[in-house]
């Protein structure tokens, strides 16, 4: 097993930790509207991580996020996920929704 796939391996691990602490305590996450991971398997980043969570307004965002950060067990998880992915392929973005078909 090569490095890349053990670390794949690895982010796929927290990631279900993750997933079920938000299950266990859904008031820490209430503010989320939907949350889903994709692993990119064209293009870029073959294997990548790509985290979209919708919120109804940045407001929501705001107090979510302050939460989240006051949550230790949350925090620990996010540290763990943090040694795991190539730093230089972080992102964060806000979209804003324009159109449907």
């Amino acid at each position: 097993m090569d490095g890349q796939t053990r670390k794949t391996r690895g982010e796929h691990k927290i990631a279900e930790k993750i997933l079920k602490h938000m299950k266990d305590n859904p008031k820490i996450f209430k503010e989320i509207k939907s949350y889903k991971i994709f692993t990119q398997t064209f293009g870029g980043i073959y294997g990548a991580y790509v985290e979209l969570v919708e919120y109804d307004s940045l407001a929501d965002y705001e107090r979510s996020n302050k939460r989240m950060q006051k949550d230790e067990a949350l925090t620990k998880m996010n540290k763990e996920f943090m040694s795991l992915i190539e730093p230089t392929t972080l992102s964060s973005n806000i979209w804003t929704f324009a159109m449907q078909l």
